[in-house]
């Protein structure tokens, strides 16, 4: 049967293609119709020209044969192909694949054409219809062809986007597809800006802002700048179609860019009628975080959204109380939108923006047609003037309702300028209308909103996150948030602070409070964990100078939030010793060093043998509690030793358990049984051994301290902590940093074992963990530059050797080093440190791209 080896021959070949399509990272140049419009061969011909000639033969024949030769010859018709027309206006063309919606071929063989105006295919190139044609505007889009497409389907594809139509298109060459992408994008690139009717009026008030009643005229005849309940269909502003940067986030639910802008405004109107708006603002503020392309959109929709606010609050002040000497005649409003005019009872349309204007008449009787030359007196007259007043009030409550949920788009605009920027042109508009609406508004909430926004507008930064849930409510109050800052021991000190606080302001703010303001040392904020984890660092993370602390608040709420493990929370620390000798007993700046030295006990970084860490405890013991015979409960060992030391391994559990293993002579079965439940019984028993064992040296260990602290009876605190430091002193790297580093040997080709990068104001050392002395110690001075590799790799440059350094704490050993840098250049009146940018290409993370600083 031929069928069998047919279908192996079919697998086969598919099976190659595949391979060969998976493999191949370069194709080889293959020909295809490219042209430009001017390209024509050097002999003159067109591409598509073909002359057929016979061949002549030579003249030393005979006579009939060359006469023969001559008349078929003459039967000959020279033919030639028909030759293309060039159409001049033809930038490009050739044979595409384009991806079809409906039918049971997904792609399609068409001729494509590529204009300075248009990209149109037709059936082939003979062929003078046009199928479909796409326009290009300045507001297209090109998706580049990529290599996980092509591994997909074999082909390589870019997309067009349009304002109607999207091209996927594909090709088997990759030369191909980079030709049409750089073609149609020059094209596009070609186009001059597209302007969307906002945009012109805006530049217009722009123009005419000295001029009010021009700006008065504009606004009163273009309704796409004032307030709307009519949903949003397009942009306000030029967008592109089909945005490339969401295509990454297309996981959040994103759709393109024009439309998550009529998303927004749907969202903007939301804001009326939703009981709790802080979750609808932060999914808006959310959205222009991730699309920043969005952000100016989402400013000119909230100010044409607080326009019409403007004459609804002048209503309301500016309107007469009801007395009983008063009677008000009740105007018709119109409810359209577009329109927003008055139409009062006499059929008259007012020419002003829509405004709620009560007329007033100084008599009980409405002026009605008299009878016999005296008026006539209409019948229940208390009752009509009563039926009207409830009438009013009524539209009046309605009128406050309305002018309250106004106020909901002045708190976003409130939330948008403490958290991102618009562009130039979009934020001189704001400003604008902002002064505009705080000469014609005398509501006194509204023009607090403007005044805090205008503020705001002057000193916002880019945020990294979106305000928290706290911030809002005090940002809808206009009022500054309280951030709680802890420093060593259990104080805290609350500070307000507003959205744009960067952590420099609040360490500068704390040095003030706990004058330290003439200290050589420098202090910084930590994030750090209530509860201390195992590993070293985990816990504390350093808070750079210029963030922003409600982001660093809003990345704490959202911890807190998701339940993880410890509370976070802001730290006020010691960061750079430059002076440890000078400090005075008994001030502030010593009680930091004494916790902070505390701190690395119980990371069990310090060299300190079993005879001083007792003594330290000791010492700690009775500066917290005071003489052990008056003394609380003693808190647990864990508070007081290095967990190493608590949890060092124990001695050989008993070993008389063999005694009772399984007999050899039983069978395999109950041996292997009977080896498991052993085994399990075994390590119960070891567990149970150890843990008994840990508690008896915890013990004698706390009997120990407990007799080194009766001893210290009478001793003040301040003495205590000089006591604890001067043990510390004993250190030759004391006042150091210590991180966990591995060095890369270059003998063994692979990093080496764990070892500690000390870092201190006069040199960096590496130590060996639970050695006093440096395995290798290098001056400042002879550091020539230092920066990053890779994203965990630190380089270390001392002239004549290179340390290359791997650490999973690389960007606070880089911070430190900086700061160390900065604060000697600073007390030797130097200046700032010289930067060099030297950052490795291939880093993703933006944390990471830290520079080498030339020292």
């Amino acid at each position: 049967m031929p069928w069998p080896g047919l279908h192996w021959c079919v697998c086969c070949r598919q099976g190659f293609n595949l391979l060969g399509r998976e493999h191949a990272e370069k194709e080889e140049e293959e020909s295809f119709e490219l042209r430009n419009k001017d390209e024509v061969k050097n002999n003159g011909r067109r591409p598509l020209e073909v002359i057929l000639s016979q061949p002549t033969r030579p003249t030393n024949g005979t006579c009939r044969l060359s006469d023969a030769s001559d008349e078929m010859k003459s039967l000959i018709v020279k033919k030639s192909r028909p030759v293309l027309e060039e159409d001049p206006d033809v930038l490009v063309k050739g044979w595409l694949y384009r991806e079809m919606s409906g039918g049971w071929c997904r792609l399609k063989r068409f001729w494509f054409r590529l204009t300075q105006d248009s990209l149109d295919y037709g059936s082939g190139p003979h062929s003078q219809q046009t199928l479909s044609s796409l326009v290009l505007t300045s507001l297209c889009c090109v998706l580049w062809p990529d290599k996980h497409t092509y591994r997909k389907t074999g082909y390589w594809s870019l997309s067009v986007y349009g304002r109607k139509h999207c091209y996927k298109l594909f090709t088997r060459h990759f030369n191909e597809a980079v030709h049409w992408a750089c073609a149609i994008q020059k094209v596009i690139d070609s186009k001059p800006p597209l302007e969307t009717p906002t945009q012109t009026l805006i530049r217009d008030i722009e123009e005419n802002k000295f001029n009010p009643e021009v700006v008065d005229n504009i606004y009163q005849h273009n309704p796409i700048l004032r307030y709307s309940e009519s949903p949003l269909y397009a942009p306000l502003l030029p967008l592109p179609y089909g945005n490339l940067e969401h295509i990454h986030l297309r996981g959040k639910g994103y759709w393109s860019v024009r439309e998550e802008a009529v998303r927004l405004f749907s969202g903007l109107q939301q804001l009326e009628s939703v009981g709790e708006p802080i979750s609808l603002i932060q999914g808006l503020l959310q959205t222009c975080l991730d699309l920043p392309a969005l952000r100016d959109e989402l400013y000119a929709q909230t100010i044409k959204q607080t326009t019409l606010a403007i004459t609804h609050t002048s209503a309301i002040t500016h309107t007469s109380a009801i007395t009983p000497g008063n009677t008000l005649t009740q105007p018709q409003i119109s409810t359209n939108s577009h329109a927003n005019t008055l139409v009062c009872a006499n059929g008259q349309v007012s020419k002003e923006p829509a405004t709620l204007v009560l007329e007033n008449t100084h008599s009980l009787t409405h002026q009605l047609p008299q009878t016999n030359g005296r008026p006539h007196t209409p019948i229940h007259t208390h009752s009509h003037t009563h039926t009207l007043m409830q009438t009013h009030t009524h539209t009046q409550s309605q009128t406050r309702t309305q002018v309250h949920a106004h106020l909901r788009y002045w708190q976003l605009l409130t939330c948008m300028s403490c958290t991102f920027l618009p562009s130039s042109s979009v934020l001189k508009y704001l400003q604008f209308h902002l002064k505009r609406v705080q000469n014609a508004c005398v509501d006194p909430e509204v023009e607090s909103y403007v005044w805090f926004i205008s503020e705001a507008l002057g000193r916002t930064r880019g945020r990294d996150c979106v305000p928290s849930w706290g911030e809002i409510q005090q940002l809808m109050r206009r009022q500054e948030l309280v951030c709680v800052v802890h420093y060593p021991g259990p104080a805290h000190c609350p500070l307000r602070i507003s959205s744009h606080t960067t952590a420099s302001q609040v360490v500068r703010r704390m040095r003030e409070l706990l004058g330290l303001q003439d200290s050589l040392n420098t202090f910084a904020l930590f994030e750090q964990t209530a509860c201390w984890e195992k590993q070293s660092g985990s816990w504390e993370k350093l808070v750079g100078g210029s963030t922003i602390i409600a982001d660093v608040l809003t990345k704490f709420e959202n911890v807190s939030t998701k339940g993880s493990d410890g509370q976070k929370r802001l730290c006020f620390k010691l960061h750079c010793l430059m002076d440890t000798h000078n400090i005075s007993a008994g001030s502030m700046e010593q009680l930091f060093l004494y916790e902070q030295c505390h701190e690395q006990v119980l990371r069990g970084q310090l060299p300190v043998c079993e005879a001083d860490l007792v003594c330290m405890a000791a010492l700690r013991l009775q500066a917290q509690l005071g003489d052990l015979s008056a003394a609380p409960p003693c808190p647990p060992p864990e508070q007081l030793f290095p967990t190493s030391l608590l949890l060092r391994p124990a001695s050989a559990a008993a070993t008389s358990a063999a005694a009772g293993a399984p007999s050899p002579d039983t069978t395999s079965l109950s041996r292997a049984l009977l080896g498991s439940l052993w085994g399990r019984k075994q390590r119960e028993q070891e567990e149970e051994c150890t843990r008994s064992q840990r508690k008896e040296e915890a013990a004698a260990v706390m009997a120990a301290v407990a007799e080194r602290w009766r001893g210290l009876s009478g001793l003040s605190r301040a003495d205590c902590m000089t006591a604890y430091l001067s043990v510390m002193q004993q250190w030759a790297g004391f006042g150091s940093a210590l991180y966990e580093v591995d060095l890369y040997v270059s003998s063994l080709g692979s990093f080496s074992g764990r070892l500690l990068l000390g870092v201190a104001a006069s040199c960096v050392s590496l130590y060996q963990p639970g050695e006093a002395e440096p395995l290798d110690s290098f001056p400042i001075g002879q550091i020539c530059s230092y920066g990053v590799s890779d994203p965990h790799t630190l380089r270390i440059s001392t002239g004549d050797r290179d340390l290359l350094l791997q650490t999973s704490q690389l960007t606070e050993i880089v911070h430190l080093m900086n700061a160390y840098l900065c604060a000697t250049r600073r007390h030797l009146g130097k200046g700032d440190v010289t930067v060099t940018m030297e950052t490795h290409p291939k880093l993703c993370n933006p944390l990471l791209q830290l520079p080498s600083h030339t020292v």
